[in-house]
């Protein structure tokens, strides 16, 4: 074979490799979002306003260090009329980026502790002294998929 003959066959083999390729990423009918974490929140008789102000002041400030750091795109509070004992009365909703912005979650909530409360130690105080205001009935965390 001449060697214009295997330049044009393998010519020929990446032009038909490239071609599979995207022919495989067209498949899907939708493409990867943001990541969004959801808690719900129940509080306890008569500790809403209390809990509210915890959330208007250190956790606003976590979100929005997440912001200015690029992990976190937005935030969200809401009110919810619950059904039950065992029902949110309060739900957080963080959207991240991707899922490589929980990637070494620990040392950069470490950090924001740091900046919001001081210290680790006085995060984790923190923590204790709010499971007087509220319990924490779950959370999930989940991924937009973006319809083409």
């Amino acid at each position: 074979m001449s060697s214009k003959n295997r330049l044009a066959a393998c010519a020929a083999f990446v032009c038909l490799a490239c071609t599979s390729l995207t022919a495989i990423a067209d498949e899907h009918a939708y493409s990867e979002g943001a990541v969004v974490n959801m808690s719900r929140i129940r509080t306890a008789d008569g500790k809403l306003d209390e809990y509210m102000k915890w959330i208007d002041t250190s956790w606003k400030q976590y979100q929005e260090l997440g912001i200015k750091a690029g992990d976190v795109i937005s935030y969200q509070v809401l009110l919810v009329e619950p059904r039950s004992p065992d029902d949110p009365d309060i739900i957080l909703i963080v959207t991240y980026k991707n899922w490589a912005s929980l990637d070494g979650s620990i040392a950069k909530n470490d950090a924001i502790a740091k900046q919001v409360e001081g210290s680790v130690s006085a995060s984790n105080q923190s923590m204790a002294d709010r499971g007087s205001m509220r319990r924490v009935l779950g959370s999930e965390t989940m991924q937009e998929l973006k319809l083409k």
